[in-house]
Formats: structure tokens, C-alpha cells, sequence
């Protein structure tokens, strides 16, 4: 029964520390190079251009609030490469859907965790917890 006990007390602290552990922290971290990068090593294909809010607008707006929620493994992988990677998927995705309404853009891009929105000119925000990275985006797909 004693041996029991510890066990128990042991697997539950272990618990609380993993949980104190997981938090996610936010990064905020420049969107412009980082679509650069993906376009030039071939992982976006540059038909689609990105757009932070309030840094273009005009054209045809054939969809409004386009979202994309990716996450991915970020486990002994630091911010920058973890948020680096995800973020590509989110832009793929948004790339995909985009070509597949007409679109040629994705205006008015805003990070959106959780459902909430944080708007920025700059830079996107990844959330990284100590086994997953995740970028939520929401933008306009648009026609120029």
C-alpha cells in the first residue's frame, strides 16, 4: 500500500511539472523574410503573394477571414526553426485554397490564436510550448 502511494505521488508531481512545462509562449517573428524564404527555396510557388494587415489592399475580395490553424512538433527544436516550418504549412495551405477560389492574394493577414486576433505589419505570432509549435492565420483572399 506504501509503495502505492509513491508511485501515485510521484506520477502526479511529474504531471504538474509536464503541465507547468507546457505552456505556450508567443513569438513574434518577421513574416516578410520568412515568405521569402519559402518562396525561394521552392516550398511556396509565388503565384500567391501574402499580405500583413494594413500593408495592401485593393482587388477583389473573393473571400473574407480565410483561417488557417496548423501545429507541429516543436519538441528540442528552437522557436525560429519550429515557427519557421509551421508557418509554411499555414501559408501552403492558404496558397492552396487561394488558387483554388482564383485568388493571387491573401490580404489583411492577421495572427489568430485561439481566436483572437493580433494584427501587426511586421511580424506573425507563433505560440511555442515545449512539444508544439502552432500558427493560426486569418486573411482575404483576393483577386489583383
Amino acid at each position: 500500500m506504501f509503495m502505492k502511494k509513491i508511485v501515485l505521488t510521484a506520477v502526479l508531481s511529474l504531471g504538474a511539472v509536464v503541465a507547468a512545462q507546457a505552456a505556450d509562449t508567443a513569438h513574434n517573428l518577421d513574416f516578410k523574410s520568412a515568405v521569402e524564404r519559402a518562396v525561394a527555396d521552392g516550398t511556396l510557388d509565388g503565384s500567391v503573394k501574402f499580405y500583413l494587415a494594413g500593408t495592401k489592399s485593393g482587388g477583389k475580395v473573393l473571400q473574407k477571414g480565410a483561417v488557417t490553424n496548423k501545429k507541429t512538433n516543436g519538441f528540442a527544436k528552437s522557436a525560429e526553426t519550429a515557427c519557421d516550418h509551421v508557418l509554411r504549412s499555414a501559408l501552403i495551405q492558404l496558397q492552396n485554397t487561394a488558387k483554388a477560389k482564383g485568388a493571387n492574394a491573401v490580404t489583411n493577414i492577421v495572427s489568430y490564436f485561439k481566436s483572437n486576433e493580433s494584427q501587426s505589419s511586421t511580424t506573425y505570432q507563433c505560440f511555442k510550448g515545449t512539444a508544439v509549435a502552432s500558427v493560426a492565420l486569418k486573411g482575404d483572399l483576393v483577386k489583383f
